[in-house]
């Protein structure tokens, strides 16, 4: 490789790490934004899923890995600053599952389902991960009788937060991330 290769593919790289870190500090700035807001649902303990705004934007804009790492780094340190240890492990397992879920929805039907339906599975299948692992906490699979009233907040939460993805997108889109930075 010429020095010169070398240097433009690290330039574009830097650039990349630096996208994907704003990323991830705009995913942990959704979140704690989110615990703040006093929304009153039907459904106790359901949340708007503000972050997963970054979670599915980043699923079509990088590659399996860089977009793993976003939602990784995102519960982590969302977790060290407002947080603690179950509500990592919450939000951690919720995360993971939406994220793979959501993925390979994209992976095998990406001109079938738009970012409405990938965001509402992702909606619901957060909510199955986090209702998972309490179960695993609490010893008791009883508590998945609450999905149900979840899948409904899942569903609806999931239909803006899609809206949201395909308009970022759609702007997102005219930039390429590995050369205009």
């Amino acid at each position: 490789m010429k020095f010169q290769d070398r240097d433009k593919f690290q330039k574009i790289n830097t650039r990349k790490i630096i996208f994907i870190a704003i990323l991830v500090s705009q995913a942990m700035v959704l979140s704690i934004i989110e615990r703040m807001i006093p929304v009153s649902f039907a459904v106790p303990g359901a949340k708007l899923g503000l972050a997963n705004i970054i979670t599915l934007t980043s699923i079509y804009l990088f590659t399996f890995k860089e977009a793993l790492s976003i939602v990784i780094l995102k519960s982590i340190m969302t977790s060290f600053i407002a947080g603690s240890l179950s509500n990592f492990l919450y939000s951690f397992s919720g995360a993971i599952l939406s994220f793979f879920v959501m993925y390979f929805l994209i992976l095998l039907g990406k001109d079938k389902v738009s970012t409405i339906g990938v965001s509402i599975v992702g909606g619901v299948s957060h909510n199955l991960g986090q209702l998972i692992m309490a179960s695993l906490i609490i010893h008791s699979f009883n508590i998945l009788g609450y999905l149900p009233f979840l899948m409904i907040a899942g569903i609806a939460t999931g239909f803006i937060v899609g809206v949201t993805v395909r308009f970022l997108l759609k702007h997102l889109n005219k930039i390429d991330i590995n050369k205009n930075i």
